[in-house]
């Protein structure tokens, strides 16, 4: 992908050649492609070398591809391709094929840096041709990014959407939309759901099959998502559904009950948000792990009321700062574990500081998934927002559909 913009000439030198009765001028020029001798070495037009080699960045081009940049030839073979970045010399390695019709560098190139390839191939004579470009990729200014989840090759919970956030305001989402397709083995229907112009989830009606392989293939590269500004990405992801698993949190009697594959395994005492701090209402997935993390009640809102350093088994369930994690510091004063919610939103289950022992809270923790479902019922708090962390099944179907660009 390239600017708009004409090339610039690189100008490698002017041949002068004096005639009889006139002075003629011919300037021998370097170009992203070419072919054949150029008469230096003393052979003439019938000795001209039928390999075509065409570099996808063009000379002086400012907004090359990181991801499609490289070499091709016809009528020949590729016999040497040499990349470097320009001005330091760092060599970017890279591939001849098999057929020597093709090369391409080995691994994503950087945006906003400026690049050198020079070619050599041969025909099926053994003439040789050379083709040279000097070339910039797109900049970080006029290019986009989508950082998403889950990961390539992870194993997921049945609640796992497909989530992009892009690092630009995206203003045709219809063509963004439309160069991510994310299609599951299990035959379920993908679509996507726009939250503002940055985040773009998929999701099917129902929670994904167990045992299904879901791939994302992501063709964003070239691809105009806001005025003179272009994606970069180009790449597929594959990831698997494990076995479903649901568990329901009944703030009213203070309980969790673990549902997998649609047997009940285990019913667990909980501690839900105090009167003060209610708990949110609805379908929660488990976006992130963490077998102990800080947490500090000034950064969610609540000033100096807590700044637990070691908070064992936490399991995040909304951006905002809602986690489900063990609880060693449960007043023991209090009713027993289970009777009554203390925390300030969050979900408690018993635990003992270290993360150590055989506790209810180490073991829903070793038993969980990055995309299993929590719901939570019978709380006196409305319904988490759905874009407040991966809560888009908190959307009727008919309404996330209309959130489709598609």
């Amino acid at each position: 992908m390239t600017t708009p913009d004409m090339p610039t000439r690189r100008v490698l030198g002017a041949c002068a050649a004096l005639v009889v009765g006139a002075l003629t001028l011919t300037a021998c020029g370097g170009d992203a492609s070419a072919s054949g001798e150029d008469g230096k070495n003393g052979k003439g037009p019938g000795t001209t070398s039928t390999a075509d080699i065409v570099i996808s960045a063009k000379d002086g081009s400012t907004g090359a591809s990181i991801n499609a940049t490289g070499v091709k030839v016809s009528d020949g073979r590729l016999t040497d391709v040499r990349m470097t970045v320009s001005g330091s010399g760092r060599a970017v390695p890279g591939t001849i094929s098999a057929d020597g019709h093709t090369w391409k560098p080995k691994q994503q190139l950087e945006r906003g840096t400026k690049y050198r390839i020079a070619a050599t191939a041969k025909d099926g004579d053994g003439r040789t041709a050379a083709a040279n470009s000097i070339f910039t990729t797109v900049s970080s200014a006029n290019s986009f990014i989508g950082t998403y989840a889950p990961d390539d090759g992870t194993t997921v919970g049945a609640g796992m959407p497909v989530s992009f956030t892009f690092d630009k305001s995206i203003s045709d989402r219809k063509a963004v939309q439309s160069r991510i397709t994310v299609v599951s083995s299990s035959g379920q229907q993908a679509v996507g759901h726009w939250f503002g112009d940055r985040r773009l989830d998929f999701r099917p009606q129902e929670y994904w099959k167990a045992g299904s392989k879901v791939t994302m293939r992501i063709d964003l590269d070239g691809v105009q998502g806001a005025r003179g500004v272009y994606g970069v990405q180009k790449k597929t992801v594959t990831f698997t559904v494990g076995r479903s698993q649901v568990s329901t949190v009944d703030v009213r009697t203070q309980t969790m009950t673990v549902v997998r594959d649609g047997r009940t395994i285990r019913t667990l005492p909980i501690s839900a948000g105090s009167p003060q701090h209610t708990t949110y209402n609805g379908q929660m997935v488990i976006s992130e792990k963490f077998v102990q993390t800080r947490m500090n009640g000034s950064t969610v809102g609540f000033g100096g009321e807590y700044d637990i350093a070691d908070v064992p088994h936490a399991m995040r369930l909304t951006s905002s700062g809602t986690f489900l994690h063990g609880n060693y510091w449960y007043n023991k004063g209090n009713p027993p574990f289970g009777r009554e919610g203390t925390s300030h939103g969050c979900v408690g289950l018993a635990d003992v500081q270290g993360a150590q022992g055989d506790t209810t809270a180490k073991w829903f923790y070793d038993h969980s998934l990055v995309g299993d479902v929590v719901i939570v019922k019978n709380s006196p708090d409305k319904t988490v927002a759905p874009d407040n962390g991966l809560n888009g099944w908190n959307l009727s179907w008919s309404d996330w559909t209309a959130g489709s660009a598609g």
